[in-house]
């Protein structure tokens, strides 16, 4: 731009301030607007009087905007390295603001994820396996102990029939606060994770609540994870639960070693006797498993032996120390309980595993248990074998094996022995099974394969005193008695009102004597005491084979043992079963009253009992 008189080559400068090359001015002259190189923004409207719209500040802008006021504290807290007014090592430390700060932003950030943790970890709806499955435990007639089935051995026990003092035998050991702390100990929890990171154990410092969730919910696995996640349920266990539900559920699951979960079944491994029946000594020596049964089980070695005994005394003085055991009742405690060399083991196989069979089926038929039921375990069943007359009665069978051997050796290397004891009231007193059921796994007693012979003859007997006979086809029964004599000779035809009784292939039907011995005219008294076959064949078809069968049933025997109803049924064609031979003849001991045979007297399960059918008496 030039004026006049002024030479063309000089131009008149506007002079703009120096800015940051990141900022640009705009000047507004006429209505224009320059950047700061004076020229006009062909992008901007040249209409005078025009106002550009103010742009909306960024989301940085406004952070910063909200920042500033507290610049000057942040700024201190910022670190500077080396720190100014300082000497030495002191120059590197960091300040007590900056320490206050950052202790306060671990809290937080540790109280958001616990609380996010809490809240996000749900307690699970199924318990573990070994948590829920018990062992089944079978009893004599007398109350001893049998047997017990099941692959975990442990029994629940209600948290009422456990002694207080062995409660707090256990407390004084595990968690004498239990009753006050909220589920968790923060300086035990602090103590396993600084163990875990530092040596790589998770040892130490668990609550019995901790401890129970770790039994029922949880894995062994020892991780900081698995710390973290026990401590969240333990936390929630201890607002939902009430603290006798999870002192029982701990005392009912923990280890105790020799295979045995929870306080009842370590009592009888360790003792021989049922919890109720523990003093606060031997409750004591049981807490002190609690610690790790491979370390303090006496039976193991001297040095476990060792241990023991200093860790009972510790746990009575601890009981005396919290007050749950006065002094003087301490002072009765100064010789260690020493506990059962080895657990009292069960004859399992041999006979008790037939007995075992027998009960467990009944069980479930008489209690409505469905196997899967019944399999979970937790059952005390009480079973009506008599342990005298079980041994009275396998070593009859076993003479008569040895005599049969000796006298028939070809017969009886395939000779089955099945052998029954049935009381009137219909109590399954003994059985035999066979030689050893793990040789053996089919019981012989309760097998449906073997004809009932000469043995069936008091069947036809009885029905004949009942209805008499009938020796003409129109004519009433005729009443008989023990004198009232038969034909005792051998192959003798059998006969109808109409005559001989022919079979479907054409022949006549004959009975025969064992050995072909021929007895002549004989009463039926003495046909039943010498087993002679062919008065009683005959007197059946006089009878009649219906009311043979029908008497038969009636006493015990089951419809599906019988085959045709021909003359051979008198012979004892059936094939029922040794108990059921037995329980029929249980019928004519108690004078025509039955009642179907049964092997368990009661059940319980956990301490409560358990309802069963009653026997069906007739």
């Amino acid at each position: 731009m030039t004026r006049a008189g002024q030479e063309p080559d000089e131009t008149m400068q506007l002079k703009v301030p120096v800015l940051p090359p990141d900022e640009t001015v705009q000047l507004r002259a006429l209505g224009a607007e320059f950047s700061r190189t004076g020229e006009r923004d062909p992008g901007r409207s040249r209409t005078p009087g025009h106002r550009r719209k103010a742009t909306r500040p960024s989301a940085l802008s406004r952070l910063r905007a909200a920042v500033a006021p507290w610049a000057p504290h942040l700024r201190r807290l910022r670190p500077r390295y080396p720190r100014p007014g300082r000497a030495g090592w002191r120059r590197w430390m960091p300040s007590w603001r900056q320490w206050l700060g950052a202790v306060l932003t671990a809290l937080g950030l540790s109280t958001a994820v616990l609380t996010v943790a809490y809240a996000a970890t749900g307690i699970p709806a199924n318990l573990n396996s070994y948590a829920t499955q018990q062992d089944n435990v079978y009893f004599w007639s007398d109350g001893t102990p049998m047997a017990r089935t099941g692959w975990v051995r442990r029994q629940d026990m209600p948290l009422k029939d456990i002694p207080e003092d062995v409660r707090w035998a256990v407390l004084a050991a595990e968690n004498a606060s239990f009753y006050n702390d909220p589920g968790i100990s923060l300086s035990g929890l602090t103590r396993a994770v600084w163990r875990t990171f530092g040596e790589g154990d998770t040892q130490g410092g668990s609550t019995i609540t901790q401890q129970y969730v770790k039994n029922v919910y949880l894995n062994q696995d020892r991780s900081v994870g698995r710390k973290l996640t026990e401590a969240m349920l333990a936390l929630k266990l201890d607002n939902r639960m009430s603290k006798d539900d999870i002192l029982e559920g701990y005392l009912n699951t923990s280890w105790f070693g020799r295979g045995t979960y929870g306080m009842q079944r370590a009592a009888q491994a360790y003792y021989g006797k049922d919890v109720g029946e523990l003093n606060v000594s031997e409750a004591a020596f049981l807490a002190s498993l609690l610690k790790g049964a491979a370390l303090y089980d006496p039976a193991l070695s001297k040095a476990n032996h060792a241990r023991a005994v200093e860790r009972w005394s510790w746990i009575l003085d601890r009981m005396v120390d919290i007050g749950r055991l006065s002094p003087a009742e301490r002072a009765k405690y100064r010789d260690f309980p020493e506990p059962l060399k080895q657990a009292q083991g069960q004859d399992t196989g041999k006979q008790s595993d037939y007995l075992v069979e027998l009960a467990a089926q009944y069980a479930k038929k008489a209690a409505h248990l469905t196997g899967q039921q019944f399999d979970l375990g937790g059952y005390q069943i009480y079973t009506t074998f008599d342990r005298k007359r079980e041994t009275a009665l396998t070593d009859a069978v076993n003479k008569a094996r040895a005599r049969a051997k000796r006298d028939h050796p070809a017969e009886a290397r395939t000779a089955h022995y099945g052998a029954a004891s049935i009381a009137t009231d219909g109590r399954v007193l003994a059985v035999h099974g066979g030689p050893d059921h793990r040789t053996q796994g089919y019981n012989e007693s309760n097998a449906t394969t073997v004809p009932a012979g000469s043995a069936f003859q008091p069947f036809v007997y009885a029905s004949a005193l009942q209805h008499g006979v009938h020796r003409t086809r129109d004519g009433g029964p005729t009443e008989i008695t023990p004198e009232t004599l038969y034909d005792g000779g051998d192959d003798i035809p059998v006969m109808t009102p109409e005559g001989p009784y022919w079979d479907r292939g054409g022949k006549k039907v004959a009975a025969r004597n064992d050995g072909g011995q021929d007895y002549g005219r004989i009463s039926l008294h003495n046909a039943l005491a010498r087993s002679v076959n062919t008065p009683f064949m005959q007197l059946g078809m006089d009878t009649g084979l219906d009311r043979v069968r029908r008497t038969a049933e009636a006493a015990g025997l089951l419809s599906s043992s019988f085959g045709p109803q021909i003359p051979a049924l008198s012979e004892g064609s059936a094939t029922p079963s040794a108990i059921r031979m037995a329980s029929g003849y249980a019928t004519f001991a108690a004078g025509g009253t039955h009642v179907e045979p049964y092997s368990v007297s009661r059940i319980t399960r956990n301490g409560s009992k358990v309802k069963l059918a009653e026997p069906a008496t007739r």
